[in-house]
């Protein structure tokens, strides 16, 4: 319940548009209440007034209720049409709202956050799951709300005609509109909650092997992952079916309570009538009155038995906005320094309480303008080197300045600002190339856009499209080969133009031949900035440039390229192995 209320408090900012679609929704209650009432005490008058003979007839007023009948007629369906406006458009803004919500609390969770979900249960989570609290105001909370006011304006007219038949009324109909939903509620709990679940596990089933499906075809593995499929749908549609029989049933139990006041009013009334106390045609209002007023609670068990699905929605949306992020941003930046050196000492970082530490007393300066090679192991800390500079990890112990700013003193956004990474793997959103292009600087002109492929060495290829810059890159780059992909990255980073560069891995997986092109445009991007580089390959090092090895979370080796190599210990091991590998 207390997931439910936050997400009532989202709603909050569209009270207006929620206390509209009540009222609307009231008046149509009430109008199909008095519409089908005094439709039906206006026959049963009519006729009684034909038996009566022609003085009957001359006294009988046929025009006033047959004026109130159309009234009440008009009254359903226009406010029946209204109510649905307003209810869409509420729904559609509070949903917007919560997907928003959402997404801005995943934001500072990335990457490393969200490195413990599988990417299709991130999605059904965005997508599914806020779908599913769009039921909460327009099938949950503005029926019931509806029914309770509607079931006093009801009752009381009702009481009006007979007194009796007013407070049996509201007695049926508060005892329906609890039971119902209390029984939906309680019945519908676990398979709604199985539902969410089985579909969030479907989706992230279907995503990974859509994503895998080149490795799944090449080793033959498609059919152990359709099995799993298999036993997902199955598990998914047992729930479903079983939400479904609760649905039915709640129906029924409807039908029921709803038959059985009509015959509790016939008992109440047919007494009335001998007695003398109400006529003929009061008993017919009584009667039809009670068959509208049940119209009213009728869809609240259908509806309740939604509310498992949507809490169980509602609990995995907020769990993952309750997550703290690993990096806690300061609320605001202090001045950009003038230099951007960069002095790590004794840093420490861990991902886990309990974990390694990943860095462990790391020590090294770069000074503005340097270009810097890191090479290491794999796991030695290289890559967390680079997310703790782009304020993506946190660390624990030591200090990390730039520009004698501590770097935890400077929010996230600023930080990034001031990096522009050219990684191993490039993403690529499925969209245009000036689309990705336009990623490093919304600004950028034509002309800037085309200067950064020519520096790039990509603008020929770009030339050669029939398309041009509007050429459809593919999922994730997948109409480009990985150099074609490795120059869309360094043609951002042109555009991007930030005082420091991170190189991870450039060259990796490169022919000779785009391996030259891409260093060749690397030449370009990279005079004037810091430099740091991240590889295994030292073919491309100059002797000028500043080297550190990185071993079990410490600088074990620095200085320049050309002295390590006489003097060094792991630099002359690493040549010799690369030499060795290129004899091969």
């Amino acid at each position: 319940m207390r997931d439910l209320i936050r997400l009532f408090r989202l709603y909050a900012p569209y009270w207006r548009w929620i206390t509209a679609g009540i009222a609307l929704g009231v008046i149509t209650v009430l109008a199909n209440f008095g519409l089908l009432a005094l439709a039906g005490w206006f026959l049963t008058a009519a006729a009684a007034a034909g038996l009566g003979g022609i003085a009957a007839q001359n006294s009988f007023n046929f025009f006033t209720p047959a004026a109130f009948v159309r009234l009440f007629a008009t009254l359903r369906v226009l406010g029946r049409y209204a109510a649905r406006i307003v209810d869409h458009e509420a729904t559609f803004r509070q949903i917007a709202r919560v997907r928003v919500f959402l997404f801005a609390h995943l934001v500072p969770l990335a990457p490393l956050g969200l490195g413990r979900d599988r990417s299709g249960d991130v999605l059904a989570r965005l997508v599914t799951d806020v779908e599913r609290l769009s039921d909460f105001y327009p099938r949950v909370l503005a029926p019931a709300a509806v029914a309770a006011i509607a079931a006093v304006a009801m009752a009381l007219v009702i009481a009006a005609v007979a007194p009796i038949a007013g407070f049996a009324l509201f007695g049926a109909l508060l005892a329906t509109g609890i039971a119902l939903p209390l029984f939906s509620l309680r019945a519908g709990a676990a398979p709604g909650k199985a539902i969410v679940a089985q579909e969030a596990l479907l989706r992230a089933e279907l995503v990974d092997m859509v994503q895998g499906m080149p490795d799944l075809l090449t080793h033959g593995a498609e059919r152990p992952v359709m099995t799993r499929l298999a036993a997902a749908d199955t598990a998914l549609v047992g729930a479903q079916r079983r939400a479904r029989a609760i649905a039915g049933a709640s129906t029924a139990l409807s039908g029921f309570l709803g038959n059985a006041a009509l015959a509790m009013m016939l008992v109440i009334a047919v007494p009335l009538l001998r007695a003398g106390r109400i006529s003929g045609a009061e008993v017919a209002f009584l009667v039809f009155g009670t068959w509208a007023a049940f119209e009213a609670v009728a869809l609240l068990g259908q509806a309740f038995h939604l509310l498992g699905q949507i809490r169980a929605a509602a609990r995995r949306v907020f769990e993952t906005v309750d997550r703290t992020p690993d990096v806690t941003e300061p609320a605001m930046s202090p001045p950009r320094p003038r230099g951007l050196d960069l002095t790590l000492r004794g840093l420490r970082l861990r991902y886990r309480p309990e974990g390694p530490w990943v860095l462990d007393g790391l020590d090294l300066t770069i000074r503005e303008g340097e270009r810097w090679v890191l090479i290491g192991r794999s796991g030695a800390g290289k890559t967390t080197l680079t997310q703790l500079l782009l304020r993506f990890a946190e660390y624990q112990h030591g200090s990390a300045r730039l520009g004698g700013v501590e770097l935890r003193a400077i929010r996230g956004d600023d930080v990034r600002s001031l990096f522009t990474v050219i990684a191993q793997r490039t993403f690529l959103f499925h969209g245009t190339l000036r689309e990705n292009l336009l990623l490093a600087q919304p600004a950028a002109s034509e002309a800037a856009l085309w200067r950064a492929l020519d520096i790039a060495r990509l603008a020929d290829f770009v030339r050669a499209q029939p398309e041009g810059l509007e050429t459809l890159v593919g999922e994730g780059g997948a109409r480009l080969s990985g150099g074609e992909a490795r120059r869309v990255a360094i043609a951002r980073a042109v555009l991007r133009d930030t005082p420091w560069l991170i190189l991870d891995e450039p060259m990796e997986g490169l022919d000779p031949l785009t391996e030259a092109l891409v260093q060749t445009a690397l030449e370009t991007v990279t005079a004037g900035r810091t430099v740091l580089t991240i590889t295994h390959r030292l073919a491309a090092v100059r002797d000028s440039d500043h080297v550190a090895v990185i071993a079990a979370g410490r600088i074990v080796e620095s200085g320049t390229f050309g002295t390590l190599r006489h003097h060094g210990i792991e630099v002359p091991r690493l040549l010799a192995l690369q030499s060795a590998m290129t004899r091969l």
